[in-house]
Formats: structure tokens, C-alpha cells, sequence
């Protein structure tokens, strides 16, 4: 493949040159890119020079096409943006993209992609690029479907040092925007909003129950004893659908599981913790997948911890922060017809009962009815003083943090 320069938005993609070697290395020094790209660690000024070297002659051979992205006024390297592979027969490749931290918060990244994905369908008259990254990678996401790709799915065992799975996407001619078009996922989106929140570490909450405050932390290696407690207790057992020999192993699974759902942006399960930082019970908020304004909320307490008002404390706390971190706007309560203490709970923090819904739930192999509640933002009053309805975080970022 004949060197070529790509120039389009501010930006010129050109070939690698040895001079940017030194760029090269300081940028690969950013803890940012060394989460989520692999490469040799540490990485040495010969590693970048033979990433150079080896880009040169997969380019030469038609393999790939790998681009240093720059400052089209300057020169400047600003990231990098790459077909990874380029298979003729089938007229498809897969993109990868970084932007050095020198950079970001320009919509560096979004721009090289949007030239890069053109230049392969007109000029290499590909009919499809495919899009990769390790789950929690919300920044590349963005990058993604500001860019016009189509996030499909996920694909399992992806690198089990460093995730459980990989999201996709694929993107096809026609759908790139057009130089300068906001195009999906823009500033103050949905999807920027909780690429804030999800790409950051999982915060704690606070949620005031009579006289104490309690925690919503994440679940850690430290309550999965008392975690298989609780699921062994009759009363877990009987109004949920843990396994009936709930054990060490299970509890670890759910650990996995409850870091993964956070990482892919699709749930928040916590523990309650009391004033001794002990296990006191679980609660975990689930987005919809079908619709984005809508979570279903579900929650355990342990035996020791049942009667004091911590679990209300809680749904308080946690709908709270839904609504306000994530832009809920509905948080649905389903539970086995005759579970009283559950929607006792429910109820005190503001759920509103909407009926019986028969077989809409299957408890164990058979199909049981289900009591339905709701909580609805505009049931919050924005300025409540009410302890039980006001929820405070630590290290919750701000709508917007995350740069692409």
C-alpha cells in the first residue's frame, strides 16, 4: 500500500516516521492508555521504534494501515488511529484509536476515526469496519458511536487479566456523520452522562437511618462470608432466586458479576454497610436494556440487620443517586406476592404500588405472581431535606469528565 496523508478536520493521518519515536514512547508512559491497550511493560524507546519499524512494513505489505494523527497546522502528534487488519476477500478491517493525553478533551479521537472510516470506504472500497474494547472503556465507546458505530454486543473471555469480555460494533458506508456533525452520543447525551459515571471508579453512597449513617460501598472480598450467611438464611431463600446451596464459590461468582455489570455500564449492586463498615445486606440498581430511562431495584438484608430501617435508608439513598447520576426517570420494585417485609420497604421509601402481575416472575421453576411498585423522578422533591430521600457520594464525577 502507497504512503498516504489523510487530512480532514484540523487534523492530517500520515504514515509513522522514526522521528516520532520519542512521542511515541512519552505517550505509551499514560496510565490511561497502559489500562486499556497492551503492549511490552515497561515500555522503552526500542519498543516504540520497532512499532514504527513494524507498522512501516505491514503498510508495505497491505496488512494494515496505521496512522500517526496530528495537528494539521502544527505537526504535532495528537494520537493515532489504524486499520488493524485488513482482509480484502471480505472488505472489512478493525479500528483502533488512542489520543496521547497531551490532547484529549478536543475531540481528537472522533475526528481521526470519522476520516480514517471515509478514507477506507472510498479508497479502499471496504463494505464494513469492526470495532473492539475491553468493557468499561466507556471514553473508546463514546469515541465509537460518536463516530457512527453500532455497539452489537459483547463477546465473552476477553482477557481475564484485565476484563471478562469485550464490547463490538460495526460501522457500514453511509453512516459515518459528516465533518462536524454532533452526531449520537454528544456532549450532555445520555450515553456521555453515564460514560461520566461509569468510566470512574464506583462511588460510595451515604444514606442516613435512625440515628446513624450507613454505606453503600462496593461488594469486596471481605463480606462474601457474610454475603453466603444471608443467601443460606429461610427468609433469603424463600423470596429469592439465589441457589439453594449458596457456597464460597457462588459468592465469588456474584463478586465477578457485580464488577463486570458496573464495568459495562449496566448496573450498580452495592453492599449496606453499617457504622462498623460490617455487612449488613445488598441492594443493586439494573438498567433496562430495552429502555434507557428504566432500572429495576432489588435488595437483601442479613438476618443479624433486619428490623432497624437500614434496607429503607438504603432504596433511599441509592434511587436517589439513579435518578440524579444516571437520569432515570422510572425505577421499578418487583417482588413474590406475600414478600410484606419487602414492600414494606418499598413503600416507605416512596414506591407507589400498581398492582399484581400475574406469572411475571419465575421463583424456582414455576411462574409466581408478582407485586409491582414504581418510583418515578418527579416523585422526589429536588430540594427534600428528609434524611431517608437525600443521598451524599464520594468521587461521583460530574456529567461531562469524560474526554474522547
Amino acid at each position: 500500500m502507497e504512503p498516504v496523508e489523510i487530512t480532514e478536520a484540523g487534523l492530517t493521518l500520515r504514515p509513522w516516521r522514526p522521528t516520532d519515536a520519542d512521542d511515541l514512547h512519552r505517550a505509551y508512559q499514560d496510565p490511561e492508555i497502559q489500562r486499556w491497550i497492551d503492549f511490552p511493560r515497561p515500555y522503552r524507546p526500542e519498543d516504540a521504534q520497532q512499532f514504527i519499524a513494524g507498522r512501516t512494513r505491514q503498510r508495505a505489505e497491505g496488512t494494515a494501515a496505521a496512522f500517526a494523527v496530528c495537528d494539521a497546522a502544527t505537526g504535532r502528534l495528537l494520537g493515532a488511529a489504524d486499520l488493524q487488519s485488513i482482509d480484502r476477500s471480505r472488505q472489512l478491517s478493525e479500528i483502533g484509536y488512542w489520543t496521547a493525553p497531551w490532547a484529549r478533551g478536543q475531540g481528537v479521537a472522533v475526528r481521526a476515526v470519522r476520516a480514517l472510516a471515509r478514507w477506507s470506504f472510498t479508497e479502499l472500497n471496504l463494505r464494513r469496519l469492526l470495532w473492539t474494547s475491553l468493557a468499561g472503556n466507556h471514553a473508546a465507546r463514546l469515541v465509537a458511536l460518536r463516530s457512527g458505530f453500532r455497539i452489537e454486543g459483547r463477546l465473552r473471555a476477553a482477557d481475564p487479566a484485565r476484563g471478562s469480555y469485550e464490547w463490538f460494533g460495526s460501522l457500514l458506508p453511509g453512516e459515518v456523520p459528516a465533518p462536524g456533525e454532533v452526531g449520537p452520543a454528544g456532549p450532555g447525551s445520555l450515553e456521555a452522562r453515564r460514560a461520566a459515571v461509569f468510566g470512574r471508579a464506583q462511588p460510595t453512597l451515604f444514606a442516613s437511618a435512625p440515628q446513624r449513617e450507613l454505606r453503600l460501598r462496593p461488594l469486596e472480598e471481605r463480606d462474601l462470608e457474610a454475603l453466603v450467611i444471608t443467601c443460606q438464611d429461610p427468609d433469603t431463600l424463600r423470596w429469592t432466586t439465589v441457589p439453594e446451596s449458596y457456597d464460597r464459590s457462588a459468592a465469588e461468582s456474584f463478586l465477578t458479576n457485580c464488577r463486570d455489570c458496573w464495568a459495562g455500564g449496566t448496573a450498580a449492586c452495592y453492599v449496606l454497610a453499617d457504622e462498623q463498615d460490617r455487612y449488613a445486606g445488598s441492594i443493586d440498581l439494573r438498567l433496562s436494556p430495552t429502555d434507557p430511562l428504566l432500572a429495576e431495584v432489588g435488595f437483601m438484608t442479613a438476618p443479624h440487620a433486619r428490623g432497624r430501617g437500614y434496607q429503607q435508608a438504603a432504596l433511599a439513598a441509592l434511587t436517589t443517586w439513579g435518578f440524579a447520576a444516571l437520569g432515570l426517570a422510572r425505577i421499578e420494585w418487583l417482588a413474590n406476592v406475600g414478600n410484606v417485609a419487602s414492600r414494606r420497604v418499598a413503600e416507605k421509601a416512596g414506591f407507589t404500588m400498581e398492582g399484581t402481575a400475574r406469572g411475571v416472575l419465575n421463583h424456582r421453576g414455576t411462574r409466581v405472581d408478582g407485586w409491582l411498585g414504581a418510583l418515578l423522578a418527579e416523585d422526589l422533591a429536588p430540594t427534600s431535606g428528609d434524611p431517608q430521600t437525600v443521598a451524599r457520594t464520594v468521587g461521583r464525577p460530574a456529567p461531562g469528565q469524560v474526554t474522547a
